[in-house]
């Protein structure tokens, strides 16, 4: 197994694969990802938008920036002020780099009175934060000062809260179902021993965990109850994906916040006319996707589903006599949205094949003269090996509907 992981080690498949780097000038744990781990990052964050957008979430953005009195009211700056970037302005106001994004969007929800019939609000955005992590703790991707998040939260009264989680869980699962990655659940409860490491009324923190226990209860699903592992303002439900190695990690979480609320005096306008105090839900599919894209580039050891591939097919003519068709074909995947690469370098074939398949790329299309007058393509799949000639319409139907079933 300590062979297999060094094999899969993300640190040294970023490399091989052109997906990150890091640079001393820019300095430690502040990773800079290629066109390629870029597109990744986005191929995977759209998923998440996509599975958000059906459940009624608006995109909001906040800036990276902060005046220290937003944490010292949300509860973070006693916890984490030594872990913070901090700056002074000319003027003397201090500002820090936001470590979190919740305290923002409280400060979007409570722009304006909000009636009950507006309810839930759901917000979201995938931005950066950042940590100020000591360098002999950093490593990779697993952990790094410059983080991003894929945050949401949603703002609504207790009765909603239920049916609210119940969306958040379903796009965990739906999202984890098609990488293959397996889920245990940990109910991550409050310490009774230190409860002086957490904020908030002991009544709503009772609630907030008899919430998630019988959310957890009524999907059927086995946890474990883990305390003190809460947040210092809510408890939650932590989802730990095991790798191919047998390895867990924690990723996904959603936490049921009522202290926010409280510090922030977040209200509705209820059905008679009162202030009514709301709830918050955080939840994250991804978490920091820097962590996740280690657990991601490690799990499938470079080699992604075609979905998540960065090139997915790799078109390899055996000699310049082929580049033509090879050509038209390059030209005819990507009109279909395909990632393509062409490869008519003066290259033997064999070579082109290794460069590919290093590459790990899904499909590598080979083009000899018996494909050009066919007006085919002969088929190497990853894992299979050669899949004989087909007509290159069909091709692209079959891999189309591979795509669509993001296995």
């Amino acid at each position: 197994m300590l062979e297999e992981a060094k094999k899969r080690d993300h640190k040294k498949l970023g490399v091989e694969l052109d997906l990150f780097t890091f640079s001393e000038l820019v300095g430690s744990g502040l990773p800079l990802f290629t066109p390629k781990g870029t597109l990744l990052r986005d191929l995977l964050d759209n998923f998440v938008w996509e599975l958000r957008q059906k459940h009624g979430y608006q995109r909001v953005d906040i800036p990276h920036i902060t005046k220290k009195d937003l944490y010292e009211k949300s509860g973070h700056w006693d916890k984490f002020k030594d872990e913070l970037f901090k700056m002074t302005t000319r003027e003397g106001h201090l500002f820090t780099m936001k470590p979190m994004n919740c305290p923002h969007h409280t400060q979007i929800y409570a722009r304006k009175p909000h009636s009950y019939r507006e309810l839930p609000q759901r917000y979201a955005s995938t931005t950066k934060v950042y940590r100020d992590e000591q360098s002999g703790e950093l490593s990779g991707l697993s952990r790094v000062r410059s983080i991003t998040q894929d945050d949401a939260h949603v703002f609504c009264r207790i009765t909603q809260v239920k049916e609210e989680i119940q969306k958040v869980w379903y796009m965990v699962h739906t999202f984890y179902e098609s990488l293959g990655l397996k889920l245990e659940l940990h109910l991550s409860l409050r310490d009774p021993n230190t409860p002086e490491k957490y904020l908030g009324n002991q009544n709503h923190w009772n609630e907030a965990e008899r919430i998630l226990r019988e959310v957890a209860k009524e999907n059927k699903t086995p946890y474990i109850e883990a305390l003190g592992d809460a947040a210092f303002y809510a408890p939650k439900l932590d989802f730990m994906a095991t790798d191919s190695l047998g390895r867990e990690w924690q990723v996904a979480t959603i936490q049921l916040d009522v202290h926010m609320p409280d510090s922030f005096d977040l209200n509705c306008i209820n059905e008679k006319g009162e202030k009514e105090r709301i709830v918050m839900i955080h939840g994250a599919i991804m978490g920091s996707i820097e962590r996740f894209l280690s657990v991601l580039i490690e799990h499938f050891a470079g080699a992604f589903p075609i979905w998540l591939s960065p090139i997915q097919v790799a078109i390899l003519p055996i000699t310049e006599k082929q580049n033509k068709w090879a050509e038209e074909v390059s030209k005819e995947l990507k009109a279909n949205g395909l990632r393509v690469e062409l490869d008519n370098n003066n290259e033997t074939l064999g070579k082109k094949i290794r460069q590919a398949e290093m590459q790990k790329v899904p499909y590598l299309l080979i083009i000899g003269d018996k494909e050009v007058v066919a007006k085919s393509v002969a088929i190497r799949k990853r894992g299979e090996g050669d899949l004989g000639q087909l007509k290159l319409d069909k091709f692209i139907e079959n891999v189309k509907r591979e795509i669509e079933k993001k296995n």
